[in-house]
């Protein structure tokens, strides 16, 4: 079997990028990405996954009939140590492929020095409205545009978020409240649980014990604290909506944020956060998390409300361990957008090689695999 694939770097992540007919054979698309990422295996040795959360991942992209929209896609969550694909949420580093290859594949056309691609994750029914820069009308033909977190220039595309909250539970504050007691490891822990762009539940930094003024010491303290991170965010899940019980929580939703003030000699920044990405730390930021952090700050008793003294800007300045990532917010036609700028870049053109076949039909279109 043979898959036609782009390999892409959007935003601090990597992911394989397939158009939507060239996986249309009626093989499971959950054992068909596993097997292409090579999982189960910790080192995905046989197969194009990188071993990370970061790096197991997957676009699907497909030209929608519908005038508005330019190009709909599906963002796919590959696991590594099982062959488990979690299609619950989205990716906003990897959504910056999207309008990219649509210029690159000639389904977009530019037009001035920014184009616009309107765009659909069908995860979440999120629509994001994407602006390449295209000056005169072109990608430039060296990427030029820098961001915190990646050594090498990539094109520089905007993400708007129309409208983000509630998209995954139906509610911005989903228990109804801007702050909730979860108890876990036996300790009552004082949250937040806010959905747009992800679900994600915000946890302050300082009662993990962290010190809120010396970031660059909360990795080592994560780390010892990663087993009650997690019970915390399948109590968070199961509060939120996203499963019936914490055992049956997905990895990849809702993410935890852990958050505090800078310090007064820290300069640059709103917010210092780590996020935690299928149980790891997160080496920068999901952007889908940002969006969430971003509207959480612009809400009357959250933590980060709290944190930011409840007077929102219209941008967000967010310190993580990659660097300060900048979100901004505006109004566009009696809608709501909420962004940020990421870069991104084709790494590869290929073919991917599988030697056996995977199995009868189990999936008949790739609806079937949100749903």
């Amino acid at each position: 079997m043979k898959i036609e694939a782009e390999w892409m770097r959007g935003g601090t992540s990597k992911c394989w990028v397939f158009e939507a007919e060239h996986l249309s054979d009626g093989t499971s698309l959950d054992a068909l990405l596993s097997r292409v990422f090579g999982s189960p295996d910790s080192r995905q040795i046989d197969g194009v996954g990188g071993a990370t959360s970061t790096t197991s991942k997957a676009m699907i992209l497909h030209r929608p009939a519908e005038e508005d929209i330019d190009v709909d896609f599906t963002f796919a969550q590959v696991g590594i140590e099982e062959a488990a694909v979690d299609w619950g949420s989205n990716c906003g580093n990897c959504s910056a492929v999207v309008g990219l290859y649509a210029i690159e594949k000639g389904w977009v056309v530019p037009s001035g020095d920014i184009t616009r691609i309107v765009t659909r994750n069908t995860n979440t029914g999120q629509v994001i409205y994407q602006r390449v820069a295209t000056p005169a009308g072109a990608l430039p033909i060296v990427p030029d545009a820098h961001m915190p977190g990646v050594p090498f220039a990539g094109y520089r595309v905007g993400l708007g978020f129309q409208d983000p909250a509630g998209k995954t539970t139906g509610k911005l504050l989903p228990t109804g409240a801007a702050t909730d007691t979860i108890t876990a490891g036996g300790t009552r822990w004082t949250v937040s649980m806010v959905d747009a762009g992800a679900p994600v539940v915000i946890v302050r930094a300082e009662d993990l014990g962290l010190d809120a003024s010396r970031y660059d010491s909360w990795p080592a303290g994560v780390e010892l604290q990663l087993d009650t991170l997690d019970l915390i965010r399948r109590q968070a899940a199961v509060r939120m909506g996203l499963a019936p019980t914490t055992a049956q929580a997905a990895r990849a939703i809702p993410k935890l944020a852990i958050a505090a003030a800078p310090a007064p000699a820290e300069e640059g920044c709103d917010i210092n956060v780590m996020m935690l990405s299928m149980g790891r730390p997160h080496p920068a930021l999901a952007i889908t998390g940002s969006i969430a952090l971003t509207l959480a700050a612009r809400t009357a008793g959250t933590v980060l409300h709290n944190i930011t003294g409840g007077t929102p800007g219209a941008t967000l300045k967010l310190r993580t361990p990659a660097g300060v990532i900048e979100t901004w917010t505006e109004e566009q036609e009696g809608a709501l957008l909420v962004g940020v700028d990421r870069t991104a870049r084709t790494i590869a053109t290929t073919i991917i090689h599988l030697p056996e076949a995977l199995g009868t039909v189990a999936e008949a279109s790739l609806a079937g695999a949100t749903q």
